[in-house]
């Protein structure tokens, strides 16, 4: 579970140091450049223990397929953390080189089945306009943006039944999840016409996916990759989802208008630290300190502990527990008169 913060050299009189909030990202400058070796180490190790674990499964299909289901759930720990992989390289951040980052982003898609370039894309939309209730059709999607109260409140019975039914915690977290990243993903959704290079992901793509898949298909049968795969990308999709969700909408988050928002501001209290035990933290890439990741996107996964604990204006934010995750969930509409996320059961 190796995940590189001993290999830090910050100080200690670095880590002792009050940063004030204007002097933050100057101060976050040091943690951005990746070191080349726990890159790679990060890469192999997971991508060997993945290839493992996969193989475990296999095995366990001649012992009992409980045994099958119940290795699936750290096999989707590791498909999460190579989407982490993935995030880091879409932002640049784990590989000085632009074609290294490619390159690797582009492998850990055959395994997340989400396409590199048109997931990263999207998600810089969502990383200029979180949290910005000005700015909600760029990079927004049900699970980063909601509508206000009265806005809410304004739409048609039918509309409302709607907006509710998708959002539903059984609908938004368990069934849509599995069908993002197994149909939609497949296809160029929500996508502008002119973001040819997106769209030609999307084929690759699924054109690696065939052949992957295919190979593994003919190799051990198509019935046993079924149930080996199905039950890894389905509880993967739902875990990383979740994760995502409550990154910004929890209890104490603040949402704000385009004359109020400011980048440092929405990174600190429009963005949760998610505090996890340490196995957990490492199988999903550190993305708890997710206040970190939106204030220096180019801060590698394996830096951002050490990050949080070396300057302490980072560490006043909101700080959630799993328990308080699982119950943002139910979080759906921001109230602007009261400044905070509401249930649909509070209005």
């Amino acid at each position: 579970m190796y995940d590189g913060e001993a290999m830090n050299t910050i100080s200690d009189k670095d880590q002792a140091a009050p940063v004030r909030r204007t002097d933050l990202r100057t101060n976050m400058a040091k943690f951005e450049s990746p070191s080349a070796f726990m890159s790679f180490f990060q890469v192999i190790s997971t991508a060997a223990l993945f290839v493992g674990s996969l193989g475990c499964m296999y095995w366990s299909l001649n012992v009992s397929y409980w045994l099958t289901l119940l290795l699936a759930l750290p096999t989707a720990g590791l498909v999460v953390r190579i989407f982490i992989i993935q995030h880091d390289c879409g932002h640049g951040s784990l590989f000085k080189s632009p074609l290294l980052n490619e390159l690797v982003g582009t492998s850990c898609s055959l395994i997340t089945l989400a396409p590199y370039k048109h997931w990263r894309r999207q998600h810089a939309g969502h990383h200029g306009n979180w949290n910005n209730l000005d700015r909600r059709e760029s990079g927004a999607d049900i699970y980063s943006s909601c509508l206000t109260v009265a806005e809410y409140g304004a739409l048609t019975p039918w509309n409302r039944f709607l907006y509710r039914a998708v959002r539903h915690a059984v609908v938004a977290h368990l069934l849509i999840p599995p069908a993002v990243f197994l149909v939609l993903y497949r296809v160029a959704f929500d996508t502008p016409r002119e973001w040819t290079r997106e769209r030609r992901s999307v084929n690759f793509t699924n054109a690696g996916i065939v052949v992957v898949f295919g190979l593994l298909a003919a190799i051990l049968g198509f019935k046993n990759m079924l149930m080996v795969y199905l039950p890894v990308i389905i509880v993967a999709s739902i875990v990383g989802v979740w994760l995502f969700s409550l990154q910004h909408r929890f209890d104490g988050a603040v949402w704000a208008r385009q004359h109020d928002w400011t980048l440092t501001t929405a990174a600190l209290e429009g963005s949760s630290y998610l505090r996890l035990p340490m196995i957990l933290q490492w199988f999903t890439g550190n993305i708890g300190f997710h206040h970190i990741h939106h204030l220096s996107p180019r801060i590698p996964n394996y830096r951002l502990s050490a990050c949080h604990k070396a300057l302490s204006a980072l560490q006043g934010v909101t700080t959630i527990n799993w328990r308080q995750g699982l119950s943002a969930t139910r979080l759906a509409l921001w109230d602007e008169a009261g400044g905070r996320l509401v249930r649909f059961s509070e209005i």
